[in-house]
């Protein structure tokens, strides 16, 4: 089981969609989390009383950038929302992972931007972390979002400093180049697991329960 991780604007998405195209099963936790707060969802109730009506948008669903600009502006707000989120993100996440290992899946990744921050690094085997400069992460926002430089470093200082996470990380990917060069680093990263996969015998990852 993969971890990947890194912060927003880094090419974590990029290296998922790789990974799935190479034959990994991936899920991806911020989905899980957009699921668990849809209405009459496990955290939706909560989310709504802690945070006010105001989150909620005209079909009655959280409208995710009005709670966005909400946490990303206060560490409390922020912090309020992870006590609700994390929990339960982890135990859906752990859950699908088991029912993939019954299924006899060889190779599957968890995409969380913040793995480590939420304490869900034992669910996985090992960790890759993708990296970009703050200029770079910028630039690709601007264009792909239109976020203001701003806007891109407060959700930057949210998350755990790149360098810590690549501390932490058994595999570094530093990527302020093209899709292309990512994609093949991708690749050459995919035979390893391959190689040591079968190195070791096993036939399907080993699931924390």
């Amino acid at each position: 089981v993969i971890g990947l991780t890194g912060g927003i604007g880094s090419g974590k998405s990029t290296v998922s969609r790789t990974l799935v195209r190479l034959g990994a099963r991936m899920v991806d936790a911020d989905k899980v989390g957009h699921q668990l707060y849809e209405p009459g969802g496990p955290a939706y109730d909560e989310v709504v009383a802690t945070f006010g009506p105001g989150v909620v948008g005209p079909d009655g669903r959280i409208d995710r950038g009005r709670l966005g600009a909400i946490v990303f502006a206060d560490p409390k707000a922020l912090q309020k929302l992870n006590a609700i989120m994390h929990p339960r993100i982890k135990q859906a996440v752990a859950q699908t992972l088991q029912e993939w290992r019954r299924d006899g899946v060889e190779v599957a990744a968890v995409e969380a931007a913040i793995l480590f921050e939420a304490n869900w690094a034992d669910l996985v085997d090992e960790v890759w972390v993708t990296l970009a400069d703050s200029g770079v992460v910028v630039d690709r926002l601007s264009k792909a979002k239109g976020l203001s430089a701003e806007q891109t470093l407060a959700r930057l200082r949210s998350q755990m400093p790149p360098e810590e996470k690549a501390r932490r990380a058994q595999v570094v990917i530093r990527n302020n180049g093209s899709v292309e060069e990512l994609e093949k680093e991708v690749e050459a990263l995919w035979r390893s697991v391959n190689s040591r996969s079968k190195d070791s015998g096993s036939s399907s990852p080993a699931v924390p329960g």
